[in-house]
């Protein structure tokens, strides 16, 4: 199935749906304690949305993390309460945007481009590392934010998962200019929100303990299909 241009403007059109139906939310403050991470991720589907319409390299595999991210959403709330219909819209409508952007046909006019890869020097193998480690960034966005912009019960964990925040977000962007110091932050990243996610488990709030360690385990992940050359490039040194 080609239809290249139907399939993106498809999976656009669900990113834009998630945008604003997350601002409808965050302006009427169903949740008041929810409003900033709602905000958050109103503009973590804006950003999947304009960066399909754009073109960027890196759009495609962003906004399939992003919509990977809404199926594993999907199917943690029917593991918990049942296949209830809104979850299944939920996880249907993410599926079907990240299907939409799957495939070869589709890198063409994302990173199947060649200024990119020349610009960088990428080879094939290379790239495939970063669409990797992209698209695990894409999915544990949504839960980074989530975690460090809901209510904490005291000023420290506050902190460390805005800590948390700030080096998945400086991480995700650094990641796409081919910066090393983005590997290295998302593994930081990474190893904080699982940290936290023990002390979570050690509280006994075991519910809450799936977004930290989803996120770090994700961000972890992300950074792992690095690790082997820089550790050559270390070695060469």
């Amino acid at each position: 199935m080609k239809l290249v241009g139907e399939r993106r403007a498809l999976a656009a059109a669900v990113m834009a749906f998630w945008f604003l139906l997350y601002v409808v939310i965050a302006y009427a403050q169903i949740l008041p304690d929810f409003t900033k991470a709602f905000v958050a991720i109103a503009g973590v589907y804006g950003l999947a949305f304009f960066a399909l319409v754009a073109g960027y390299f890196w759009a495609r595999w962003y906004a399939v993390g992003v919509g990977l991210y809404g199926v594993i959403t999907a199917a943690v709330g029917m593991w918990q309460i049942g296949a209830e219909p809104v979850l299944l819209f939920v996880g249907g409508t993410h599926a079907a945007a990240a299907l939409m952007l799957w495939g070869s046909a589709m890198s063409q006019p994302y990173d199947g481009q060649t200024a990119w890869r020349e610009r960088f020097h990428m080879d094939d193998n290379a790239v495939q590392r970063l669409g990797r480690s992209v698209i695990r960034a894409g999915v544990s966005l949504p839960f980074v934010l989530l975690y460090a912009l809901a209510p904490k019960p005291d000023s420290v964990s506050l902190l460390a998962s805005i800590v948390a925040l700030a080096l998945t977000g400086l991480g995700i962007r650094a990641l796409v200019q081919m910066k090393t110091w983005g590997v290295l932050a998302l593994g930081a990243a990474g190893v904080l929100l699982t940290t936290l996610a023990g002390v979570d488990l050690l509280q006994g709030d075991g519910i809450a303990v799936l977004k930290p360690a989803l996120a770090g385990v994700l961000l972890l992940a992300a950074a792992v299909p690095f690790a082997a050359p820089m550790a050559r490039w270390v070695a060469a040194r």
